[in-house]
């Protein structure tokens, strides 16, 4: 089993509150422009790292994807939908699609 070697965040972590405390008031001090010149490019690793956090934000991907539409509804049958969907713990956007399936899937 390989062993995994320490990051800087757990070393700052495993530091007493007061060093830890010391540290966070030097870089608080710190101008933003004289933060952004001490930081340097991420390289390979941490960009492959960034790009898999940065996919992971966001609304799980459901099929191939959702897209926004814009919908008019009758206010009387909105409210009705709206009550029904809460009735059954679902949201409208669901409804809505289970009802488009139910359409589509009788008429094919």
């Amino acid at each position: 089993m390989r062993k995994q070697k320490k990051s800087a965040i757990d070393d700052f972590i495993a530091l007493p509150h007061s060093e830890k405390e010391l540290i966070v008031r030097e870089i608080e001090a710190q101008t933003p422009s004289e933060r952004l010149a001490r930081s340097r490019p991420l390289n390979a690793q941490e960009r492959r790292q960034w790009r898999r956090f940065k996919n992971k934000l966001g609304r799980p991907r459901v099929g191939k994807g959702a897209k926004t539409i814009s919908l008019t509804v009758e206010k009387e049958l909105l409210t009705e939908a709206d009550a029904y969907a809460k009735r059954h713990g679902i949201s409208r956007a669901k409804l809505i699609a289970q009802g488009l399936k139910a359409v589509l899937g009788s008429a094919a």
